[in-house]
């Protein structure tokens, strides 16, 4: 039998999205940290078993279609560094040092944008990912991608 007082995941975004303004970056941040540090653990291991050397954790935010309000989280491994791209965390796990190190983070186009025209007005807590907005925006994180990639710098393809 159905609690008739549980409401859907579904129905409190539609409620919300109904009586609230669109979603903010301070949002996306908070909803980000749900659940966030277990679902990385989790993604590491799972990471371990399938590859035999180093390997990268890429978090992308999304917000759903029909309910932007709501935010997810996709967390996902592979051997090679991505291209740097809007809502997303990259992190490297060291094998031999059992050691995640966290290499960038990027927003949404939105709040990027926003960063990077406010960049004299921000906050001391949001420096460190102004510095990552505009090393995105002059291409020093593709240029890092590419090398932690061991390709050229000149090379027109990315891993």
């Amino acid at each position: 039998m159905r609690n008739n007082n549980k409401q859907t995941v579904g129905k409190i975004a539609s409620d919300l999205l109904k009586k609230s303004n669109p979603v903010t970056a301070i949002d996306q941040m908070r909803e980000s940290l749900t659940d966030y540090e277990k679902n990385i653990w989790e993604t590491v291991a799972s990471g371990i078993k399938i590859y035999p050397e180093d390997f990268y954790i890429i978090v992308i935010t999304k917000a759903e279609k029909l309910m932007p309000n709501v935010l997810r989280n996709y967390f996902f491994c592979r051997l090679t560094c991505p291209t740097p791209d809007y809502d997303q965390v990259v992190y490297r796990y060291d094998k031999k040092k059992e050691k995640l190190d966290f290499i960038w983070v990027i927003p949404s186009r939105d709040a990027s944008i926003y960063l990077k025209n406010n960049a004299l007005l921000v906050s001391p807590e949001e420096k460190e990912i102004l510095t990552f907005v505009l090393q995105f925006a002059d291409g020093s994180l593709y240029k890092l991608a590419k090398k932690l990639n061991g390709e050229k710098e000149d090379s027109p393809l990315l891993i």
